[in-house]
């Protein structure tokens, strides 16, 4: 499909679509959601930028391998829990002191943070290879 009016929907749609991801990301370590569902999130954007018919590779950002996402995202969730086996046991979080930013209050930053981002990253990789490899057999 190559509608011009999905590519600029598209266009308009997968920025506030990442940042909600993204916003999905950081409230999952102390709240339902997290990384898994901020990455599929992340994935449905980078999805309608593909079902327009826009080429990823021209779009800057959106043109990320998931041959890079996905070990990337698998290494920071090993390296998250890493600091509990020299403290209380293995996958036990680590925080540091909280601090306050204007827009999004106080902020908590720890090791569950890092396994989120890992798990984001793993997801987008994921889907992004899934739904290459359907296109591929589709073509």
């Amino acid at each position: 499909m190559n509608s011009q009016l999905l590519q600029i929907a598209a266009r308009f749609l997968s920025w506030p679509l990442v940042i909600v991801s993204l916003w999905l990301l950081y409230r999952g370590h102390n709240l339902p959601g997290g990384g898994f569902i901020g990455g599929l999130l992340a994935a449905s954007a980078f999805m309608l930028f593909d079902l327009s018919g826009a080429d990823r590779s021209k779009a800057g950002v959106f043109s990320v391998s998931p041959f890079v996402l996905m070990p990337l995202g698998l290494g920071l969730a090993v390296l998250s829990a890493l600091p509990g086996l020299f403290g209380a046991g293995f996958m036990t979080g680590a925080w540091l002191p909280g601090f306050e930013l204007p827009l999004l209050g106080k902020v908590h930053l720890g090791t569950p943070l890092v396994f989120d981002v890992g798990v984001y990253f793993t997801v987008i990789g994921f889907i992004l290879l899934l739904a290459d490899t359907l296109n591929e057999k589709e073509s």
